[in-house]
């Protein structure tokens, strides 16, 4: 019996990380694994969060909005490339739809905002299910290769269409009412936001602990090994692939109508590459992980936004510290 144990302690031990962050998060994982700690933890954090409006200015709110926008894409991308383990390289083109939805129906049929949500899921739906039935029996760089192509189609299209107001996009969208209130200050929109953030973790946490969510982790680990025991390999991958489409969707619902304009210029590249950027600065898989991720992509250039084009290399000089010492991430998943 004692060498049981001596040989679990052992083994406990060497699946901590090492060095200065190593023993951060472990402290932090030791510390959150106990009730208290997280009421703790996690309750100081909310408090401070919705307190925010009430002690900062109308740009750190700004910030932080967008922070919070990033972390809805980076929850909805981390469905499809951390729990899945595909790589996609258009997660641009998925709140593309959403947006573009929404900015359609609000200014030509007049639809209120509310009700173009559900006709975002739809289309959502339909462009995964377009993009991913023929692409996702495809493996590593030839499904990135896809769904980068994806991305770029959805923006050149989106540019030409006249539905779409072609490459000067749509403009003087109006926005929201809630409780009969129009949402137009910029602490409305960071309640808004928030509780979309909390409500994307739930979701995005039930899917993980889900049977659903195991079936992707089989996947992502080894997917013959998957498709030996009896996984449904491309109908998971599929259903993965919506699931996160959904997700970025509704995300491009709510930034169209707080933006209250919509270009093809919005959805370059670069812009799904950042969303990927903060999932794997994070750490893959794991939810509060991509959401640091997205809040230290975000924030950063920020702190030094008056050293002007300077800050972007002090950035990626520092993504680059983090990937050396980090390779996991900021927050990584805790296994064996």
């Amino acid at each position: 019996m004692d060498n049981r144990k001596n040989g679990a302690a052992v083994a406990a031990e060497n699946v901590k990380t090492t060095g200065f962050f190593g023993h951060l998060i472990n402290g932090l994982y030791a510390f959150t694994d106990k009730p208290a700690g997280k009421i703790v933890v996690y309750g100081g954090l909310l408090l401070i969060w919705l307190s925010a409006p009430l002690w900062t200015s109308t740009y750190v709110q700004e910030v932080l909005w967008n922070c919070m926008f990033y972390m809805l894409l980076a929850i909805g991308c981390n469905i499809i490339v951390g729990f899945c383990g595909l790589c996609d390289l258009g997660y641009a083109a998925k709140f593309a739809v959403g947006a573009y939805v929404t900015a359609v129906l609000i200014k030509t049929l007049h639809v209120s905002f509310w009700l173009t949500i559900p006709a975002s899921i739809g289309a959502s739906m339909l462009a995964a299910c377009i993009i991913g039935g023929p692409a996702l029996r495809l493996r590593s760089d030839y499904l990135a290769i896809v769904t980068l192509g994806f991305g770029e189609i959805t923006r050149i299209v989106a540019r030409n269409l006249a539905i779409t107001g072609k490459a000067q996009g749509i403009g003087s969208i109006p926005r929201p009412e809630l409780f009969g209130m129009q949402i137009t200050k910029i602490w409305m929109w960071f309640y808004v936001f928030t509780v979309l953030v909390v409500l994307f973790v739930f979701v995005a946490s039930n899917i993980k602990n889900s049977r659903f969510g195991r079936a992707l982790e089989y996947i992502r680990e080894d997917e013959d090994a998957a498709e030996a025991m009896g996984v449904d390999v491309v109908k998971y991958k599929l259903w993965a692939f919506i699931t996160g489409t959904i997700f970025g969707g509704v995300a491009g619902s709510f930034w169209v109508v707080k933006m209250t304009s919509i270009t093809p210029m919005a959805f370059q590249f670069l812009q799904s590459a950042n969303i990927l950027l903060a999932v794997v600065l994070g750490g893959m898989g794991k939810i509060p992980g991509v959401m640091a991720g997205a809040a230290f992509f975000t924030i950063f250039p920020e702190i030094f936004r008056e050293i002007g084009d300077m800050r972007m290399l002090f950035f990626g000089l520092l993504l680059i510290i983090v990937m050396i010492f980090r390779p996991q991430g900021l927050w990584p998943e805790r296994r064996r």
